[in-house]
């Protein structure tokens, strides 16, 4: 079956990819044909992400049969390959991944004709951004373009020119001198021009791999990295001599093995520059290896390049780039694995155990993990701990929880779901096809949300049990609330996220680094109402109308209707001018109920009339163009763009696209037939002759958010003329049994149906068209007012393989900070930084220094071996501590406070710590977290001292 490309159809399939890629690439590598070559653990990575992505065709080449030891990593592979060709092994497997992808498997040789049909050439790339936010994100050169500028009409369409970052919020763009004078308004996009750059020369590809062998080009992201690339250049060189000359790879921890591959890489060294001896012997050493997050985080990269030359986007990589986490092997005890520790036992996990050796995989196989999220990253995690045999062992298992289920556009990227589970669970498919991999593996799924409403659920149990916790998580609400679980209990956490080409891992340490912190995120922006209703200046403002127009139409109207309807009194419990707007509401609603679909045709252009000529003539009379805030200073300049209305075009796309979209959306709410189609609609609003615009006198138009927020006078009379008429409506229809509630549907945005987005994206346009501003396409509309985060499955295997790397650290134990890696990746440059995560900052509480992972815990049992009191409890810090407590409290509710009278104070610390939270209404906690105040430290806040956990009996 060829494959087909993304088009309209498969939009929902693609939608996160397109935002990374755009539609041109996507089509370019929609018409790809990819090569494999070898389908251990690594080309199936990159099989995997090819085939997610949609090229074309994936071939996969491998002349050798799958054995045991190929289960380390290659996660495709079953017990019933064993002894198969490991290509045509892995062809099914990949080909259920996605139905519009031809994956065949070629076991043959490579010949020079066979290789020429896989041969392309990049393409040319330009992209071009422009968001609001405070100050401009420009640098020195950075060549920019300009549009919708008014007076200084010289600068819009013309060619890219580079720019001079003089500050924050202004830049130099050359000579200007001979335009003619800036009147108002304008945007300014980078372009980034096309670069052509060749990575071959000549007819042969072996000479240009040669010379490159000789005199490579490595890409590093600190120079300081390249001596150690370098090394690792001659390191892979010798290897590959010593493999010719004994016929296979250095066995795992042996020392004459390691000497020689050192030896062969000596004899490089005068070509190829210094050589750091000892990662020379660390890759000799562990060379057999073979781990499933490296080749993940491999695989990404790999797949990445493969994607940049197959839809020219992004520059590919020139020559060579090298990645090592040999900092791995500096763990405690690591360096005195033997050969023994490290030998095969015909095991899948002899790749693992090759390089850490047999007992550190029965520690993997006892870990008890949560993972937290089972969408993109989520699912890669969990495949590379099903590789790893995390949790495949006596007394193991792994939670992980997940409130979505799948939808189709999920498909390109969380590789453990088919067509078939759309709309089940993800934890519950996700878990069901890691056993399936590795049946060893113990996974339980759960479909919660992780907060305060599900503490009985993970709870204080749930967390002491557990080794660790993996986050996947696109939610910071939820990532900042699991953090402060894991610093409650001594936790390690491991966070991973991404967004198009870029991915991030954090790993928090139990007294070695500091917490994860505040984590950028484009927060949800919020835009002045005057902004939004009278002076947009950006695609972004007029979304966001669009959005609000899209609730103010066709959800709220048919809510408030079925709720009059259905019980008129909750208006009673309004106010006034709330009750009068559901009112207005409700009446227009009833009033404009449509007979028909032809109906809806002309309410939707009877509304085109209202929000695209009308409005905007209203506001013109206000504030006409000439209009003037003080002499010789006009109301529309500045960040004020003077609008003009539309004239209705019945032969213009994007008018109709609005009144296609309305009208459908309009027969939704109302429960009508939707049947005609847009050349019927064409013709009937040729004929349709609108009334003339009328100005409404005495209206005012806000300026400002301040006035927009002044309650107006509520028009008494007009409320009580309203009920008397619809509740007289009400009954009329209740008697003549017309009515059956709900009688209208309320329809809630969602930015995966096409007519939704259909809507706003025309709505917005049109109003981007009243106001100069440049419009939006339908992708980067759904994607602005969807809030849709870019994705891409490459840096989903990446991010997952750093994170199971740092994993591997937190099951050996480490409590070295220098071995743990934070990492932020940009697979489109090919750029990895990598450094070690902060240490704990400390700060100074009742004469000594603390950290965020310190706490205080005491037994809280009494001299009677009942239940502490108070006074116990203030004596055990006293007396423990050195802390004397002038305020102790649970939460809200103050256990002790020295300020009261001595009475009061008697009471307080007679009681038994649990007693006053039982009067506040609280059931008996079987433990306390306490916060208190010392003396000579009330002018600190009481969160700055270190908590103090109370154990009950």
């Amino acid at each position: 079956m060829a494959g087909a490309e993304p088009g309209a159809a498969d939009e929902g399939l693609y939608s996160r990819q397109l935002y990374v890629l755009g539609r041109g690439a996507m089509e370019r590598l929609a018409g790809a044909t990819v090569l494999v070559v070898g389908l251990r653990g690594l080309g199936a990575e990159v099989a995997k992400a090819l085939v997610l992505a949609g090229a074309r065709s994936v071939t996969l080449h491998d002349v050798a049969a799958a054995g045991p030891a190929d289960r380390a990593s290659q996660f495709f592979l079953t017990d019933s390959d064993m002894g198969q060709n490991r290509a045509v092994a892995s062809q099914r497997h990949l080909a259920e991944l996605n139905s519009h992808v031809l994956v065949t498997a070629h076991t043959g040789e490579l010949s020079e004709s066979f290789l020429a049909s896989f041969q392309g050439n990049p393409g040319i790339v330009t992209y071009a951004s422009g968001e609001e936010g405070r100050g401009h994100l420009f640098c020195d050169g950075d060549m920019v373009t300009f549009s919708g500028v008014e007076g200084m009409t010289e600068l819009n369409g013309r060619e890219p020119c580079p720019v001079h970052v003089l500050d924050a919020f202004h830049l130099e763009i050359g000579d200007t001198s001979s335009f003619s004078p800036y009147r108002c308004g304008g945007l300014v996009w980078q372009v980034h021009l096309p670069q052509e750059h060749s990575y071959h020369s000549g007819h042969c590809l072996q000479e240009p791999l040669r010379k490159a062998l000789v005199k490579p080009k490595i890409q590093v992201t600190n120079p300081e990295d390249l001596p150690r690339s370098r090394s690792l250049h001659m390191a892979f060189q010798a290897l590959h001599a010593f493999r010719k000359e004994q016929g296979r790879l250095p066995l795992p921890r042996a020392q004459g093995d390691a000497e020689r591959v050192l030896e062969l890489a000596r004899s490089l060294d005068e070509q190829q520059g210094p050589l750091d001896e000892d990662v020379v012997r660390a890759f000799a050493s562990v060379s057999m290896g073979d781990l499933g997050p490296m080749a993940a985080f491999i695989g990404g990269l790999a797949a990445q390049e493969v994607l940049k030359a197959a839809s020219g986007k992004f520059l590919p990589l020139d020559q060579w780039l090298y990645f090592d986490a040999l900092e791995c092997l500096a763990l405690e005890g690591a360096a005195q694995l033997t050969e023994e520790d490290c030998a095969p036992r015909g095991s899948r996990y002899d790749g693992q155990i090759a390089v850490f050796g047999a007992d550190f995989q029965e520690r993997l196989g006892h870990q008890k993990y949560f993972v937290v999220g089972a969408g993109a990253i989520g699912c890669e995690l969990l495949k590379n701990f099903a590789m790893m045999g995390l949790a495949a062992g006596t007394g193991g298992d792994i939670t992980v929880t997940d409130m979505d289920t799948i939808a189709r556009s999920n498909l390109h990227r969380q590789f453990l779901f088919r067509s078939a589970d759309i709309s089940k669970p993800k934890s519950e498919v996700a878990a069901a096809a890691v056993r399936c991999m590795n049946p060893d593996i113990t996974v339980m799924a759960h479909q919660n949300q992780v907060g305060p409403a599900t503490e009985l659920v993970y709870g204080a149990d749930f967390f002491k049990q557990l080794d660790g916790v993996a986050s996947a998580l696109d939610n910071l609400e939820t990532r900042a609330y699991l953090e402060s679980r894991c610093l409650r209990y001594l936790k390690p956490l491991v966070d991973s996220g991404m967004e198009g080409t870029q991915g991030n891992v954090l790993a928090m340490v139990p007294h070695l680094t500091k917490a994860l912190g505040p984590a950028s995120d484009p927060v949800d922006k919020t835009f002045p109402l005057c902004t939004l209703r009278h002076f947009p200046r950006t695609i972004e403002h007029t979304l966001q109308w669009a959005r609000d127009e899209f609730e103010g139409l066709f959800r709220l109207p048919a809510e408030n209707v079925n709720r009059f309807l259905a019980d008129p009194t909750f208006l009673e419990h309004l106010e006034a001018p709330k009750a009068l707007e559901v009112l207005e509401q409700v009446w227009r609603s009833l009033r404009e109920r449509p007979r028909d679909w032809q109906d809806c045709v002309h309410w939707a252009r009877q509304h085109w009339q209202s929000c695209y000529h009308n409005s905007i003539s209203q506001l013109l009379l206000t504030f006409p163009p000439e209009h003037e805030i003080s002499p010789g200073v006009t109301f529309w300049s500045g960040d004020r763009r003077c609008p003009h209305p539309l004239t209705f075009d019945p032969d213009n796309d994007t008018h109709m696209a609005y009144v296609m979209a309305a009208a459908h959306l309009f027969a939704q709410t109302h429960k009508v037939l939707a049947y005609g189609d847009r050349a019927t609609a064409q013709e009937s609003l040729r004929n349709l002759v609108l009334p003339p615009f009328t100005p409404q006198e005495g209206l005012q138009i806000h300026i400002t958010e301040e006035r927009q927020e002044v309650q107006e006078t509520v028009d008494q009379r007009r409320l009580a003329e309203l009920s008397q008429e619809l509740a007289r409506w009400r009954r009329e229809l209740v008697e003549a049994e017309e009515m059956q509630i709900p009688v209208m549907e309320p329809i809630h945005f969602e930015k995966d149906n096409n007519f939704h987005v259909d809507f706003v994206t025309a709505a917005s346009n049109l109003r981007a068209e009243n106001y100069g501003i440049p419009c939006a396409d339908w992708l980067t509309s759904k994607r602005i007012v969807g809030r849709i985060v870019p994705a891409i499955v490459t840096t989903t295997m990446a991010v997952a393989g750093l994170a199971c790397l740092e994993i591997y650290k937190l099951v050996w134990g480490c409590k070295d900070r220098s071995c743990y890696r934070n990492s932020n990746l940009c697979l489109s440059d090919s750029l990895l930084f990598r450094m070690q995560p902060l240490p704990p900052p400390t700060y100074r509480y009742g004469q000594k220094e603390w950290s965020c992972w310190d706490r205080l815990e005491v037994q809280g049992i009494g001299a009677d071996g009942q239940e502490m009191t108070v006074q116990e409890l203030l004596d055990w810090l006293q007396r423990v501590h050195g802390l004397a407590v002038a305020m102790l409290l649970h939460g809200y509710t103050v256990l002790y406070d020295r300020e009261q009278d001595e009475e009061t104070r008697a009471q307080q610390q007679a009681q038994r710590l649990s007693e006053s939270l039982e009067g506040a209404g609280e059931p008996r906690p079987r433990e306390l977290e306490l916060q208190y105040v010392c003396e000579g430290e009330e002018d600190q806040d009481e969160d700055t001292c270190p908590p103090l956990l109370c154990y009950l009996p």
